[in-house]
């Protein structure tokens, strides 16, 4: 993973103490709120419902031992003992005392991680596969671009007062497991003919209150002119996207009302300025920062499906394990783990500090230091010998880590909704617990198959619900909190094509959301065919089945 040098680690360091002094500024009543918000956002702090909020950047996702065990001890001793795994791949602190910050990001930064960026009109925290570098199907590792794309992107002066929030997300692998469909910028990097690096360009997507799947605006970009290209895109999106209306100020928008011709000829127009410029990336570079994802040093081993095999007899647990929670490596005898945060009773996504200190030493013990969050707000442990998934998966088990439940139902996508976020329209957490009650036999789960439930308490859709195969999103009807059902939605993975969700009908209060989802699942399992996965058989019968049989008997 990468790593600060001197440059990095000063520049850190200098504006944790910028911070500080503002924040004492702030105290002592110098500045303004408003003159404080924009500070504050872009070091990653909110306010909001019932306290601040802060969100620790993890760059792509990626993290150290060390790194994690950092946060754990920020969990213990600023915060109430436990962290957020967001689907944008970052750590959030619930509960930190605004005058507390300063030294919170001062203790980040003895092990190179911040804040900056988190928050405010700017670029935010690039995305990948949480497999990247790993993964079997990989054809490029996406994360030296996405470092690339960091370094250039930060404190970058002519991006950092954008129109609205941006996001990036990079995919290097066979199947999209970066959701780049449905961000202001996604990258499919790839091979050409002759082993040549490639990226096809898709602008324009993104969720909330106006859900796009993005546009293909280049395809075949020479890896050389990505920062290039990166830095068209987004002076054409500074200089014409609206800023007169938070509600369309993303780019989204603005490709939807010139039209992905006209965006893309604009684009082109400003690259012919720049293309051969200063941001031209060598290959000396490409080959500096490609260097610090150089591969561990593997053991020599052979895949060990005999030892796995007796075990996974033993254990049917283990089985479920294996089958739902283990990705094939690109390494004989290893395998990349999925440590699932969602059990029921417990918000999806939150970690104890304990746990996260668990995650930690596993890490060391049982691979090579290292640690990844997904968007689906889970762990994952990149280099597991498999020799050692018994002795993980017991150890997992015990700490509240081990439910077999990648991909199932009970994984839920969820954020954190009207609990904590001051925009939030109704509560999240307690809707994703009823669903994980109702339907928690574990074989039942299984028999249904892939199934992604996404839950928003808003129309922000941090929660991604448009994108989920049910999707739910809280609503507001004079007060009360009400629940409106999409299906069909997905993120792009597993060979699979980005699709918005078709809302069902009307909303439903909290109390019959359960009773709605357990009529869409009867639906499904009542018109499958053999094998035949929840999106796939909605793809195939449509809307019309699920929403006479929710709606039946309906007043």
């Amino acid at each position: 993973m990468y790593r600060y040098d001197a440059y990095d680690q000063a520049f850190v360091d200098e504006r944790v103490a910028q911070y500080r002094d503002q924040t004492a500024r702030y105290v002592r009543g110098e500045l303004s709120e408003a003159e404080f918000l924009q500070l504050r956002l872009r070091n990653g702090l909110y306010i909001q419902r019932l306290a601040p909020m802060l969100r620790v950047a993890v760059p792509y996702g990626t993290l150290s031992s060390t790194q994690l065990r950092m946060l754990a001890h920020i969990a213990r001793h600023y915060d109430r003992g436990y962290g957020h795994l967001s689907t944008r791949q970052n750590v959030q602190f619930n509960w930190p005392d605004l005058e507390e910050v300063p030294d919170i990001l001062a203790e980040l930064a003895t092990v190179q991680m911040h804040a900056i960026q988190t928050s405010g009109s700017c670029i935010r925290n690039v995305t990948t596969d949480e497999f990247a570098g790993v993964a079997a199907d990989e054809v490029v590792d996406a994360r030296p671009y996405c470092e690339l794309i960091r370094q250039w992107s930060t404190a970058h002066p002519e991006f950092d007062w954008l129109p609205r929030k941006f996001k990036i997300a990079v995919n290097g692998a066979a199947h999209d497991r970066a959701a780049i469909a449905v961000h202001d910028i996604g990258l499919q990097v790839k091979r050409g003919a002759g082993g040549e690096v490639l990226v096809d360009v898709y602008v324009g997507g993104g969720l909330g209150r106006t859900p796009v799947i993005a546009e293909l605006i280049r395809t075949d970009l020479p890896e050389a002119h990505l920062l290039t290209y990166l830095e068209a895109i987004l002076r054409v999106y500074n200089r014409y996207g609206r800023r007169d209306n938070k509600y369309k100020a993303r780019i989204k928008i603005l490709v939807r009302a010139m039209g992905a011709d006209s965006f893309r000829a604009k684009v082109d127009a400003e690259w012919e300025h720049g293309r051969d410029g200063a941001q031209t990336l060598t290959r000396e570079e490409i080959t500096r920062v490609a260097g610090h994802f150089q591969p561990p040093a593997y053991e020599p081993l052979t895949d060990q499906p005999d030892v796995l095999g007796d075990a996974r007899l033993a254990d049917v647990d283990f089985d479920r394990f294996v089958r739902r929670n283990v990705r094939a490596h690109r390494m004989p005898g290893y395998a990349c783990v999925v440590l699932s945060t969602k059990q029921t009773g417990i918000a999806p996504g939150d970690v104890t500090d304990t746990q996260m200190e668990q995650v930690a030493d596993w890490a060391d013990r049982f691979g090579h230091g290292e640690v990844r969050i997904s968007h689906e707000q889970n762990f994952v442990l990149p280099d597991v010998r498999q020799r050692d998934l018994p002795a993980l998966f017991a150890e997992a088990r015990s700490a509240g880590l081990g439910a077999t439940n990648l991909g199932l139902l009970s994984n839920i996508i969820c954020c954190p909704g009207g609990d904590y976020c001051s925009l939030a329209n109704a509560k999240s957490i307690p809707v994703a617990e009823a669903i994980q009650r109702r339907f928690e036999d574990v074989d039942y789960q299984f028999d249904l198959g892939d199934l992604d439930i996404n839950i928003s308490g808003c129309m922000n859709a941090c929660g991604h619900h448009h994108v989920g195969n049910i999707g739910i999103l809280g609503v507001d009807k004079k007060g009360e909190e009400f629940y409106q059902v999409s299906l069909g939605g997905h993120s792009g993975h597993s060979g699979n094509e980005a699709a918005l969700g078709e809302i069902v009908g009307p909303s439903f209060a909290r109390a019959e959301v359960t009773e709605a989802i357990s009529r869409i699942l009867d639906t499904y399992v009542d018109n499958r065919v053999e094998d035949e996965s929840f999106l796939h058989c909605f793809r195939r019968i449509g809307i019309a089945p699920f929403k006479e049989r929710v709606y039946a008997n309906a007043d």
